[in-house]
């Protein structure tokens, strides 16, 4: 190859290099400027982020029953810290250093500017320390935030709800990016069900830093800062004093109360016992804490009110009522024959007594299982399951706390799938008329039942919260929760009622112990049976001609519903009706006594 071409050669290559470069630069300060630009402030800005105060939850009376409190937390930043001191920092903070390790390992790449959260609800005496050896202690940094605050004489445990920190998993399968390592997130209850309106928006503070992670300054002067924006707040149906009560009447109890207002479904009042303290939650939650409440044989963390399934016994022969009406198999004037007890085949189902033909008011009035034998063997399993699912079993109610059970209402199809096709045992129908066999309901849905009874068929959805109030600029937000009517005619309801009112004020009422001169209340009592003693029930509502508030009492072991339930929810409907002012429970549990086993 001759001396020109190699130098016309090596000339080309020269210059395509060049025109490669050139290209290349001009893609770097033209094209990419925003991209790179960006990049290298991400390497040179420390980003704090500032979480705001969660907001505030009110009772109905405006008085504040979640609130916030400051507390300290520390972080470490990555490219700061002295790896040597993660002993020291360790037993400072008392935890492990594996703990320490995990966390700084998940700052990578540019974050390693960024503060990662090591621990919060730390001791004053703690941050004293970190406060009087910042120069040594580099990376090591604290900063102030809200945690819950429950400035009560009640719990509320299962209705609040808690938050905690958010889990590996869900921060993968959140939509968008806003929660990070070290969040807190509404776990339970309406802590949960409202957390995108709880949590506020978050704010960052920019700092400038060297090359080594250096704070040089405020990026900007503070210009592209953004503040953090509180978290709406939150009023509730919650009677906060009426709640306190409750929980009074259920010390040393298991079981579950749930009050409601029957005209639109707001949540007076909830207790399921036991139940725990939400303080716990608030801030760091040691193991040793954590593991007692978990593997406590009570269940304390068990919302007895939304998840239990037990049978109702008597509280569901309105419910049969009603099915037999709605099907035709009786009329509101109809009487059935009950003469002590119910053979099928060869087994006998036993009443309390004897009461010969009674209409459907005096059947619930003494509470006559003969009546409700025959009634369910009548209907059938397809109008059982018809009319039942219709007053909300079988399904949930979808209040607004953030776990709810179905409760179990047997179909058809169950029984075939349990037992066999055509084979099921003689007695189904006939234990299910008076609430026992395989169904199971939950105290949630009771009182739904017995509002929409309350409000002849008006079926309300509960729920505790009636208005979101935005804390930054005043603006009022009414959550839609729905309401149906239950297409029955008006004299159906009217026959049910009269029924409960008898229960109460009739001369042979199984609850004509709960009887008040002030208050004309109605209802049922009813009794689950179970190993060892039986499941006191009590469904009600009040006043009889102007209902303000239903309720559903379940005492777990606490023997007939005329003995546990009626009373509590009789003490819990006057404590509401006289707005606090009178202890009925409390004036006359010693007069009160079982008189009759229902």
């Amino acid at each position: 190859m001759s001396l020109e071409i190699r130098r016309n050669i090596l000339i080309g290559v020269t210059l395509s290099i060049a025109l490669v470069l050139i290209l290349r630069l001009i893609q770097l300060q033209l094209l990419g400027q925003e991209e790179y630009g960006m990049e290298s402030r991400r390497n040179s800005i420390k980003t704090v982020t500032i979480v705001p105060a969660r907001g505030l939850m009110y009772d109905r009376n405006g008085v504040i029953v979640v609130d916030n409190k400051p507390a300290y937390l520390v972080s470490i930043t990555p490219s700061q810290f002295d790896t040597l001191q993660k002993g020291e920092i360790a037993s400072l903070l008392e935890i492990d250093q594996q703990v320490i390790d995990s966390l700084l390992k998940s700052a990578k790449g540019t974050h390693r500017f960024n503060p990662v959260l090591i621990k919060r609800d730390v001791d004053f005496k703690v941050i004293s320390y970190i406060a009087e050896n910042q120069d040594r202690l580099n990376g090591v940094d604290f900063q102030v935030e809200a945690i819950r605050l429950y400035p009560n004489d009640f719990r509320a445990s299962h209705i609040f709800g808690y938050t905690k920190e958010i889990s590996p998993k869900m921060l993968e399968e959140q939509v968008g990016d806003y929660y990070k390592q070290g969040d807190l997130v509404g776990k339970k209850g309406l802590e949960k069900t409202y957390e995108e309106y709880l949590r506020g928006e978050k704010g960052y503070e920019l700092i400038s830093v060297d090359v080594k992670g250096r704070e040089m300054g405020a990026y900007n002067d503070g210009k592209d800062d953004i503040e953090p924006v509180n978290g709406s707040d939150l009023i509730l149906s919650l009677d906060g004093e009426l709640q306190s009560y409750a929980e009074k009447l259920m010390a040393g109890k298991r079981g579950a109360i749930i009050a409601v207002d029957p005209r639109n479904g707001e949540v007076l009042c909830m207790v399921s016992k036991p139940d725990f303290d939400l303080s716990l939650f608030a801030g760091s939650t040691s193991a040793v804490e954590l593991n007692a409440i978990v593997n406590d044989p009570a269940k304390p963390l068990f919302n007895r009110v939304t998840l239990t399934t037990y049978p109702p016994g008597s509280t569901w022969k309105m419910m049969m009522g009603l099915a037999g009406l709605a099907s035709g198999k009786i009329t509101t004037k109809s009487t059935i024959f009950c003469g002590g007890s119910f053979s099928l085949g060869s087994y006998t189902w036993q009443d309390h007594g004897s009461y010969g033909s009674i209409p459907l008011p005096k059947a619930l009035e003494v509470s006559s299982n003969v009546f409700f034998y025959k009634l369910g063997y009548n209907l059938g399993i397809d109008d059982f399951h018809k009319y039942c699912t219709m007053l909300g079993f079988g399904q949930k109610t979808g209040i607004d706390i953030s776990e709810e059970g179905q409760g179990r209402l047997p179909s058809r199809e169950y029984y075939n799938k349990i037992f066999g096709d055509g084979k099921w045992p003689g007695g189904v129908m006939v234990n299910l008329g008076i609430g026992q066999g395989e169904l199971g309901v939950t105290p949630v849905q009771m009182v739904a039942y017995t509002a929409a009874i309350a409000m002849n068929g008006l079926y309300c959805q509960p729920h505790f919260v009636a208005k979101i109030i935005n804390s930054n600029t005043g603006e009022v937000t009414i959550p839609e929760f729905y309401k149906r009517d239950i297409d029955f005619p008006d004299e159906y309801w009217e026959v049910v009622k009269k029924g409960m009112y008898l229960v109460v004020n009739g001369a042979s009422g199984t609850a004509r112990g709960i009887k008040n001169e002030d208050y004309i209340l109605a209802g049922k009592t009813g009794t689950a049976q179970t190993q060892g003693n039986n499941h006191s029930w009590f469904v009600g509502f009040a006043p009889f001609d102007d209902p303000k508030i239903a309720i559903c009492v379940l005492g777990e072991n606490a023997g007939w519903g005329s003995q546990f339930g009626a009373p509590v929810a009789a003490a819990i409907m006057i404590r509401y009706l006289s707005n606090n002012s009178v202890d009925m429970f409390n004036q006359n549990e010693s007069k009160i006594t079982p008189v009759i086993q229902d």
